[in-house]
């Protein structure tokens, strides 16, 4: 419905943004169906090892030293809350249950999956591996590989 301007009566426009990010979604889709062939767009074989809250509590207050001499590999996962991308190195910060943790994710490290990332959205269900590292600003985050 419209008013005597032509607009939705709340001031927007009626539906056309929507309908837009809609399609959008629904090329995503049809993207990753054709990636994933047979094995599905959304395979339900990733298993987290850590939670957010859990690796906060345990290793928030070690050092980046001692993170760096005491390697700790986790398997996180979560909603995607929001995205950093700068380049050929982005961060990503996902929330579990527990609590959130950043990915850092690098283009040389994880090649033509640093791409795939790019294309993801806030709010997406995501997860990552790799290896717990403090950041220049001293965040406690995961440094993202290619899982084997």
């Amino acid at each position: 419905m419209k008013n005597d301007h032509g607009s939705a009566p709340n001031g927007g426009d009626d539906g056309g943004d929507e309908n837009r990010l809609i399609a959008e979604r629904r090329a995503k889709l049809a993207q990753l169906r054709a990636a994933a062939g047979a094995g599905g767009a959304f395979p339900n074989d990733f298993r987290r090892d850590a939670l957010a809250g859990e690796l906060l509590a345990a290793f928030g207050e070690q050092s980046g030293e001692w993170l760096e001499a005491h390697p700790t590999r986790v398997v996180v996962g979560g909603r995607l809350m929001f995205k950093r991308v700068m380049g050929k190195a982005s961060f990503a910060k996902i929330a579990d249950r527990t609590g959130q943790i950043q990915l850092y994710l690098q283009q040389d490290t994880l090649g033509a999956a640093y791409e795939a990332f790019k294309g993801w959205d806030v709010g997406d269900i995501i997860g990552g591996s790799g290896v717990l590292f403090r950041t220049r600003t001293g965040e406690l985050s995961v440094r993202a590989e290619v899982r084997a």
